[in-house]
């Protein structure tokens, strides 16, 4: 009783300290920003940024993509959401993508993303994101800049440790937030029999040289939970390292009964010694559901499969794979600096930010150096694999991200500040105040091994006046710092997309010139297109109408349309016959209760559609693409089911006006 009365006093200190850190800001805050920063962060009309930043989307469930300096929003790419600006999730052709072994779930929580690497450095080929809520991991081709592939990730609930690469991206690795029952086994249990029946779990995901992904193992481990994570390095090359919490095994209140302990873990994983296990058949095959969905670029369509085994590795049995680091206080930061050596633990609720050797590892591993076991687990002393503490950084700390040159930079969510210090000798360089409570933060690169130390940029949670004011919630923040210097500089604010958590950042060099600027028409795959206005065509099977439409500047055809009767379904197959970049068309018909369309230069898409009732429905073009785009336009007639109306097509000649035209 007497600790958790200790646990509540720091709970109400904590919650104290919040409205402080707002509240006791600086006197200055409004100018925090120095005279040259507006040089250091402009970029001139028809010049480029010199970054691409991807930032989760968090609650919006898609990616976005800002250009560093400028802050300028350049894309939001849809990935586990809807999106009725480009007809993801809408068209019959990206549906697809949503689908899981629950049905088609729209809407996701994307917390983190991670650029594909090769040799410990970022390649410019993908950048994979995670579905925090109904667990999937999603990759993202850099140059179409379109989610080309979703996994549903089986035997796991709360996919927020996720996504983290190896060195040559030979695995996507994602571990499980909420410990839950194992899809196999009978999930109709008490939930206080948390300790007896809840398991966590562990995916690696394997990744082909074309992207391709499939879930090679999986881990079964302790009922914890598990946060961030990443890959070692160098020396560390072979082993992934996790940060855990909830090693009370609570199911209630965590808030209380998840922060008792003074030390929660740090997990390594040896996970070459796993793939050992797997090849020497260890592994358990479970029956499980999972979807796998994977969108072709010949096609510019997606297919969803259902896989129904996953093998299983379990760790209470084979004691060499992993090992637990006591790391203090309810961690939520696992990184590991460029060298591989050092891997920061950082405790929500520590005064301090521990620092682990892995060189003092693997000596505490060889000399059985262990206190114990959890739940089977070697649990090596703390001393043992410790380098040193960095003393009275500051209040929360969250993340660290690494400038290459020795330094680490770390946020402090409750002191509203990041604190630059140097990961050798453990002293601070260095703290700027951010406004407000920033989680995660990002150095282009800075969890590689080679790290852009030009700028970090800070996601803040809070951003009380900071901006103008929008209702009950303000704009989302990010904060640009030059660190060029000793001292970091505050040179830029910019408001971001859903709720901002981690963010990666690559030079444009890299991948700028990489970007497909247009489809070729003679590779579209697609059964439905019309490659030239004389392929295109209405046919009629049963109640199914399918139009063969295509799109060219400025007009569609066929553009006058008669004979859709009620109670038919209208698939409308739309080609852009444009082979130019950035000539993007668009499909919308009046009263479609899905969205429009946006089809690339050389794409075509579908947008299903059942009309409500018997009139004249106009159709246009939602792309702005030229200077008459206002006449891009059709007419589509309705008639009342079992009518006469024939069937007819046409562009550009007006048919002779019946007899039976005038209204009555």
């Amino acid at each position: 009783m007497k600790k958790l009365h200790s646990v509540l006093a720091a709970s109400i200190l904590v919650g104290a300290l919040l409205p402080l850190s707002f509240s006791c800001q600086p006197k200055n805050a409004g100018n925090a920003v120095s005279g040259d920063a507006a040089i250091k962060s402009y970029v001139a009309p028809g010049q480029y940024d010199k970054f691409y930043n991807f930032v989760s989307g968090g609650f919006s469930g898609q990616l976005s993509i800002y250009g560093l300096p400028s802050g300028r929003l350049l894309r939001v790419v849809p990935v586990f959401s809807n999106d009725a600006e480009k007809g993801y999730g809408y068209s019959e052709e990206t549906k697809p993508m949503l689908q899981t072994s629950h049905g088609a779930v729209p809407w996701d929580d994307l917390h983190h993303t991670e650029l594909s690497q090769t040799n410990g450095e970022i390649d410019g080929r993908w950048i994979f994101a995670n579905a925090n809520n109904t667990p999937r991991v999603a990759r993202i081709d850099l140059s179409t800049y379109r989610t080309a592939e979703i996994i549903e990730l089986p035997n796991s609930a709360g996919n927020h440790s996720s996504p983290f690469i190896t060195e040559n991206t030979e695995y996507v690795v994602a571990g499980t937030r909420f410990s839950v029952p194992p899809d196999n086994a009978n999930g109709d249990v008490p939930i206080n029999s948390y300790r007896k029946n809840f398991k966590g779990s562990i995916s690696f995901i394997k990744v082909g040289k074309e992207g391709d992904m499939d879930i090679a193992f999986q881990l079964r481990c302790p009922g914890v939970n598990f946060d961030l994570s990443h890959s070692g390095k160098g020396p560390s090359s072979g082993w992934f390292f996790f940060s855990c919490y909830n090693t009370e095994q609570a199911n209630t209140l965590l808030e209380v009964n998840a922060s008792k302990r003074d030390k929660d873990f740090v997990m390594a994983v040896n996970w070459k010694k796993a793939e050992e296990y797997l090849k020497a058949g260890k592994g358990t095959k479970e029956t499980v559901r999972y979807a796998h969905n994977v969108y072709n670029e010949k096609t510019h369509s997606a297919t969803s499969e259902i896989k129904t085994s996953v093998t299983v590795l379990d760790t209470r049995e084979l004691k060499d794979i992993c090992y637990f680091i006591p790391c203090p206080k309810s961690p939520h930061g696992c990184d590991v600096d460029p060298t591989g050596e050092f891997i920061v633990g950082s405790g929500k609720l520590a005064a301090l930010v521990p620092v682990f050797s892995f060189e003092k590892l693997q000596k505490a591993i060889a000399a059985k150096d262990f206190i114990g076991d959890y739940d089977g687990i070697p649990v090596v002393k703390y001393e043992s694999a410790l380098y040193g503490e960095l003393k009275k950084p500051g209040l929360g700390p969250l993340h660290t991200e690494f400038d290459g040159k020795g330094n680490a930079i770390t946020t402090f969510f409750v002191s509203s500040e990041i604190v630059k210090w140097n990961i050798k000798d453990l002293k601070i360089l260095d703290r700027q105040p951010t406004y407000y409570s920033p989680g995660h933060l990002c150095i282009p690169g800075g969890d590689t091994r080679k790290p852009n130390a030009q700028y970090v940029i800070v996601y803040n949670k809070i951003t009380k006046d900071r901006y103008l004011p929008t209702g009950p919630e303000l704009a989302q923040s990010a904060q640009l710092f030059d660190i060029t210097g000793d001292k970091m500089q505050l040179i830029l604010d910019f408001p971001t997309i859903g709720e901002p958590h981690y963010a990666q950042a690559v030079s444009a060099d890299l991948i700028k010139n990489n970007s497909v600027k247009f489809y070729k028409l003679e590779e579209n795959k697609n059964p439905f297109v019309a490659k030239g206005e004389a392929e295109t065509k209405v046919e009629r099977k049963g109640n199914r109408v399918d139009v063969y439409l295509t799109a060219i500047r400025s007009h569609f055809a066929p553009d006058n349309i008669e004979g859709i009767k009620m109670g038919d379904e209208v698939y409308w197959h739309v080609t852009n016959l444009e082979q130019d970049w950035d000539v993007p068309h668009g499909f919308a018909i009046k009263s479609a209760p899905n969205a429009e369309l946006l089809i690339m230069p050389g794409e075509t898409q579908t947008l299903k559609w059942s009309p409500e009732k018997p009139g004249i429905y106009p159709f246009y073009c939602t792309d702005f693409c030229s200077a008459l785009h206002q006449e891009m336009q059709g007419y589509v007639r309705v008639s009342p089911a079992g009518s006469n109306t024939p069937l007819l097509f046409s562009t550009g000649k007006n048919l002779p006006e019946p007899d039976s035209a005038v209204a009555k």
